[in-house]
């Protein structure tokens, strides 16, 4: 791929273009979502054009390791752009900055950078931004192709082999998108967690040095969470087997045992609830809404992970089953 160039001029301003993301990162598994994200990216008639999707599922599944993998199929270059609550319409375009010379420079984004060269950028957990944010990109989501900078007062045009997709998590901590802007992002691609044997390649991806056993200790535990609908996710596993092989490394003279340290590891990453993954589960079914078990007498007095209350782990009651 070539290089980019650092600076280009727009109706007679000088834009410093931001560097292409150039991390070294494998995607393994669920080869059809990569599909369709590829083929969101088609263009199959000079009349038609790409298709901007949004690329959704829990944290730490690997939904920006998917675009990367996309754009590295492409063999285009890749620029992503971090949105938080804080981000500002000029952050998403054009950020003036005060040069050594007291003269303002115009520093592209990496979104706009992306839309100059022709590459790829990921718009990363965008239902993190506010609306304000949202609708300056209006016009680069539709037919028009293009954003408006006020701060330098110019007009930038997509290249048309410019190609873009949004990541949205599914947790409490995001914001609604607006509709004008979701109609904008489609189609919709989601991204599920990997079955046993994917998780177990990507954990020895990240890992080539752990010991087998522990990747499989690892590997079932997730699973396991996989299978009752918690949210444990195989970057969650990666942070478990680093952090317990650093403990078990940490004093050659009194090693810690893999158990003990693989479940330090767990309730530190996880925290203490983590251990007992049904409780935790059942927990968090009644605490939904829309699955909340009605309080009895034994929620008042027993723990729910408890023996003796009597809805606990001896019992299997009719909201307990999947």
């Amino acid at each position: 791929m070539e290089t980019a160039k650092k600076i280009v001029e727009i109706d007679g301003v000088a834009l410093h273009l931001g560097d292409p993301d150039v991390t070294d990162q494998g995607w393994i598994g669920q080869d059809e979502v990569l599909r369709q994200l590829l083929a969101c990216w088609l263009v199959v008639d000079p009349r038609d054009r790409a298709l901007s999707p949004r690329i959704v599922g829990p944290p730490g599944i690997g939904k920006t390791t998917l675009a990367m993998a996309a754009a590295r199929t492409r063999e285009q270059r890749l620029y992503i752009t971090q949105c938080t609550a804080d981000t500002r319409p000029e952050d998403l375009i054009v950020t003036p900055v005060l040069a050594e010379s007291g003269r303002i420079a115009y520093h592209a984004s990496p979104l706009v950078s992306a839309m100059i060269v022709g590459g790829v950028c990921v718009l990363d957990e965008g239902n993190r931004m506010n609306e304000k944010s949202w609708a300056s990109l209006a016009p680069l989501l539709d037919h028009r192709r293009y954003v408006e900078s006020i701060v330098a007062g110019i007009t930038i045009r997509a290249h048309d082999d410019f190609r873009v997709c949004v990541t949205m998590n599914e947790d409490e901590s995001t914001y609604e998108v607006p509709d004008y802007i979701l109609s904008r992002l489609q189609p919709t691609l989601a991204l599920g967690f990997p079955s046993r044997d994917d998780e177990m390649a990507i954990l020895e991806y990240h890992l080539p040095f752990a010991e087998s056993d522990l990747l499989a200790i690892t590997v079932d535990f997730l699973q396991q969470a996989h299978e009752l609908k918690l949210d444990f996710s195989p970057r969650d596993g990666i942070s478990i087997i680093r952090y317990a092989l650093k403990r078990m490394a940490q004093d050659p003279t009194h090693p810690l045992g893999r158990d003990a340290a693989w479940r330090e590891a767990l309730e530190r990453v996880l925290g203490d609830e983590a251990v007992d993954l049904e409780s935790l589960a059942r927990r968090k079914r009644r605490s939904h809404g829309g699955s909340h078990a009605p309080l009895g007498l034994g929620d008042l007095f027993f723990d729910p992970s408890d023996p003796l209350h009597p809805d606990g782990p001896g019992e299997t009651t009719d909201d307990e089953e999947f």
